[in-house]
């Protein structure tokens, strides 16, 4: 926002999201062995004969049981954010979400975690500290609803009946913060004050997370692909320029923006935008059917979301294993470190 460029960039960003269908505002017991040996006993010696009865040999006793083997502690995987966080895809939320992905490569693992999933479809960083429950078509596959508590205190109540046992905290959020702006009359302050409000919410979200988690509990933070280079194919007259302007705004104002808070609580952010190759040269170009020559950030952009065919900014699988890759790598070198 300080120059023409970082503007465009954001008024461009709302635009598009916007009309891709970001998602709207959220509303909403040991068994043990007892054994016993049986008791040793001796005939008496009979009074009316000769011999004596030779003494009965004592039962063997029963080697005593092995110890109980204890299954070892269920640990966790708490998620929170949008719609990123709870796997929306073009119909729905789907397995496919990053966090699942996540879960389930950590089966087999020496870490494995089991998934709880709170995030909402439509959250953003002011919904997630003030807005009670989650519409149930917006909760992840097998989430638990929270009717009555926000999603920040969702998280924190299940980090409390869970002491040191949840190992890793995933948060994606504040692409939703900017989305409402291209309704707003004023969009370029609009995009500044969403900023500010990033600013001010996500590390109150992150200091509850950390004081409910404790020191040791990973936490990481996840960036979004630059959608916005799609316009380049699907962006009318000005997409182009808009798709060129995008990546400043992720550079310059968005992901600053999230680094500082995760930094603030020891955690952990992961650069999705440079991951799907928004930072590559816009003069570096490959075909694309059925578009034809394109910039390779843009073609990224084409292969691992819906936006090039369907204007939706959501991730498909193999967008939402980038994700998957990079927080469980993440998480694997902390727990390296740990």
């Amino acid at each position: 926002m300080r120059t023409k460029r970082t503007i465009l960039s954001a008024v461009g960003l709302a635009a598009v999201l916007t009309a891709a269908g970001c998602g709207s505002d959220n509303k909403a017991t040991t068994d043990t062995t007892a054994t016993t040996a049986a008791s040793a006993s001796t005939a008496p010696p009979s009074t009316a004969a000769v011999t004596t009865a030779a003494p009965t040999t004592a039962a063997p006793t029963t080697a005593p049981a092995a110890p109980a083997t204890t299954a070892p502690a269920t640990r966790y995987y708490l998620s929170l954010g949008d719609s990123y966080a709870s796997g929306y895809q073009p119909g729905g939320n789907t397995t496919a979400g990053f966090a699942y992905q996540v879960a389930a490569d950590t089966q087999g693992s020496a870490h494995p975690l089991e998934l709880y999933n709170v995030g909402c479809a439509g959250a953003t960083t002011t919904s997630l500290l003030n807005s009670q429950g989650c519409p149930g078509a917006a909760l992840g596959p097998g989430a638990t609803p929270y009717d009555t508590q926000t999603q920040v205190e969702a998280a924190e109540a299940f980090l409390r009946d869970h002491p040191g046992a949840v190992d890793l905290i995933t948060v994606s959020i504040g692409g939703n913060d900017v989305t409402r702006c291209a309704k707003d009359p004023n969009v370029a302050s609009c995009v500044g004050n969403a900023i500010s409000t990033i600013n001010a919410n996500l590390p109150v979200i992150l200091q509850r997370l950390r004081a409910a988690a404790g020191p040791d509990t990973v936490i990481v933070g996840t960036t979004y692909p630059d959608v916005i280079l799609g316009s380049w194919v699907n962006g009318g007259p000005n997409g182009q320029q808009l798709a060129t302007a995008s990546v400043a705004a992720f550079q310059s104002l968005i992901n600053p923006a999230l680094a500082n808070a995760y930094a603030g609580v020891q955690g952990q952010l992961v650069d999705v935008t440079a991951a799907t190759g928004a930072y590559g040269p816009l003069t570096d170009l490959t075909d694309v059917p059925p578009y034809g020559s394109l910039p390779v950030p843009v073609a990224k952009v084409c292969e691992l979301t819906h936006f090039c065919e369907q204007q939706d900014i959501h991730p498909n699988d193999a967008g939402y294993k980038v994700i998957a890759d990079l927080v469980y790598a993440a998480f694997a070198k902390a727990q390296g470190a740990s």
